[in-house]
Formats: structure tokens, sequence, C-alpha cells
């Protein structure tokens, strides 16, 4: 079978490799993008995220999708709410409007994405499992249907664990010490007034040395709860999900002697429990401008989540490329050193960002760095 051959190619249609999509789209460019999943609803997205003004918000506008993201904020997801381990309130501010950071569902965010690409932009079903240059800065990408397309430029979009990465760089994500427990617990202000009542309308938290609690209020009126621990590697291989019961008090007795109330977002949860490693790229993460391949992303920055600033990154990053792209006809090297010019310290600072919170969050004293932190940035006149 011969390959097939597109100017442009995406590898990963996440929040970042639709952006650039769209924000091609809107500058008279077309990508075609490769994904893995076999449609837009394979698999859940994940919870709630904040869109920052100065990064996921720009992207936004540069993609010409301000007014319908505004459609899915949801009202009331930047209340915030910190608490002891001993269940005492520390903190709780209410969400007045007047925060740079609404929240929104993640797959609502997805889907207005691609609701806004041409037909047929997006290939379902296609997962690389080969990359490798041609020369002349074009590649070729196998799948795993055993199609194969060629590129005269090729964006890793791809994640983590980016097949497109080791054409630019040898580094690989490294465990960064800490693990999720996840948990749902549904229809929570009905079935669980207690957790309802101690979330709070927004975001939570509460944290204790090298462990806590971080959970969510979705839309749909259910709680979306992590319990973080830093633990071995390995931990949780020795944890049975399919055993719910056996899971949560192998889970819950990491947390012996804190409040009943927190450990209900634990011991109520509904449904299975699911289990993440937390991973990292080095911050500081670079390669050599390398002819017709770049990364955005996870493949290009992964980081910690405890700055934020993952999914507001890769937005900008693919809106940022779009635009250079655009803004350089006919010569894509330049438009991928200026793209990348500005990548590198701007994923630097944000990775080395969330290495410190992770660090400040969950060491000897992490509740009162939190509080610090907090009533650092807390807009004016909230508590």
């Amino acid at each position: 079978m011969s390959d097939r051959h597109f100017p442009l190619v995406v590898l990963g249609a996440g929040l970042g490799g639709l952006t650039l999509a769209r924000v091609l789209q809107v500058n008279g460019l077309q990508a075609a993008v490769f994904d893995l999943e076999a449609s837009p609803e394979a698999r859940s997205q994940g919870g709630m995220l904040d869109i920052h003004e100065e990064s996921g918000q720009r992207a936004l506008h540069a993609a010409g999708l301000c007014e319908g993201f505004r459609t899915l904020v949801h009202e009331g997801g930047e209340a915030l709410r910190v608490v002891a381990p001993d269940g005492t309130v520390r903190l709780d501010r209410a969400d007045d409007g007047a925060g740079g950071r609404p929240e929104v569902d993640r797959s609502h965010l997805r889907d207005l994405l691609l609701a806004s690409l041409a037909p047929g932009t997006v290939r379902w079903g296609r997962k690389a499992v080969a990359v490798r240059a041609l020369g002349g800065g074009r590649h070729r990408v196998e799948f795993a249907d055993g199609t194969t397309v060629t590129a005269d430029l090729l964006v890793g979009a791809d994640g983590a664990w980016s097949r497109v990465r080791p054409l630019l760089s040898a580094a690989v994500p490294a465990y960064t010490g800490m693990s999720f427990v996840e948990a749902d617990l549904h229809e929570a202000e009905a079935r669980h007034p207690a957790v309802a009542a101690l979330i709070g309308g927004g975001f939570f938290l509460s944290v204790g040395e090298g462990k806590g609690f971080l959970a969510h209020r979705e839309p749909d009126g259910s709680v979306h709860v992590y319990a973080a621990l830093q633990a071995a590697e390995g931990w949780l291989d020795g944890l049975d999900l399919a055993d719910t019961p056996a899971a949560k008090r192998a889970v819950l007795a990491e947390f012996d002697g804190w409040d009943e109330g927190l450990r209900a977002l634990v011991a109520d949860a509904d449904g299975t429990l699911v289990g993440r490693r937390i991973h990292a790229l080095p911050a500081g993460h670079r390669w050599d401008r390398t002819p017709g391949v770049t990364l955005l992303g996870d493949a290009a920055h992964l980081m910690s989540p405890f700055a934020g600033e993952g999914a507001n990154l890769a937005m900008l990053d693919g809106a940022e490329l779009g635009k250079a792209l655009a803004a350089h006809p006919g010569d894509t090297e330049a438009a991928l050193a200026a793209y990348e010019r500005e990548l590198f310290p701007r994923s630097a600072a944000s990775a080395e960002m969330s290495a410190a919170s992770m660090a400040m969050m969950f060491g000897p004293d992490g509740l009162r760095g939190l509080l610090e932190q907090f009533a650092a940035h807390a807009p004016d006149g909230a508590n």
C-alpha cells in the first residue's frame, strides 16, 4: 500500500492538537489530525480545567472560540475551599465571577474544538506505531492498521509517551514520586450530601505531609476526587483496583487519623477507583532544531498537575505554532524556529513552578505554604 501524503500531519487529537488545527483553519491552512482513539466518545476526557487568561484563553481567542467557551463555563466553579486533615476549614473563597481562571469540563472544551473543525480533519482509530525521518524534513508515520502517511511537517501532539519525541530528544518521562487514586461521587447533593457540603461549589484541597485530597464539583452535580500520595513507583501495583472494597481499604489506610468526612471522599465513592502515576519530563526539556518536526503539549513538556498548567500550555502551544506557520508562508523552518524560541523558556518556567508546587504542597508544612500561596494571589477583597 502506498503512502498517502499530507503537507502537515498532527498526531494526537487532544486539546493542543485540536487548537493547532483550528488556528491553522482560521488562517486558511489545513492539517490532517490522527488519533488512536476509535471515536471522540471512546473514553472519558477527565474532569474540570481552569482556563487561564494568559494561556488557555489566549489560545481560544486565536481560535475564534471565546464566545463558545463562555457558554461552557461552570458558574461558581472558581470557588475554593482548603481544609486541614482534622476537618477544620482554613480557607473558604466564593466565586464572585471576577477571577481569571473559569472552570470548564475538559470533554466539553474538546467538543467545542472538534465542532469548529472542517469535517474529516480528524482521522480516528489511527494508532501510530512507528515514525521515521525520510530526509529533507519529510517523515513517515506507520499506523497499527497497516496504513502509512508521509508529511512535510509532522507535529507530535501525542502526549506523555509520544512516538514523535524520539526523533528530537532522548528524554523520557520519569516518575515524580506521586501517585493518584481517582474516585467519583455521583449526584452528590442527593446521594452524598455530607460530601457535597464539605467540598462546596468549586475546587477543594486538603493536604498533609506526603498526601492529600484534591476534589472538584462538576457541572453534572458529581464530585471528582484525587487521593494523592507520595509513594514508591510500584505502590499502585499492590492495589487490586478490580476489588473496590479492598482498594478503598488500602487507600484509606494511608489516611489513618484523618477526619472521617475527608475519608468519606474515598470510602463513599461510587464505582471503581482508578490509579494513575504522575510522570514528568525534565524541567527545561528542549531539543535542537530538526527539519520538518516539532512537539507541543505533554509531548514537549510533560509536568505534574500541581500548577494547573498542562492543558493551558498545550492549547497555547497549538495556537502559537499555528500563528507562526501562518506568519511564515512557505518557510516552515523559520516558523518552527520562531515557535520553539518562545516554547522552551515558557514551558521551562511552568515545569519548574509545577515541581516546586508539588514539593511545597506535600512537604512537612504544606498546608501553611498552600494558604500563604493562595493569600498572595487572592483577588482584591477575597478571604
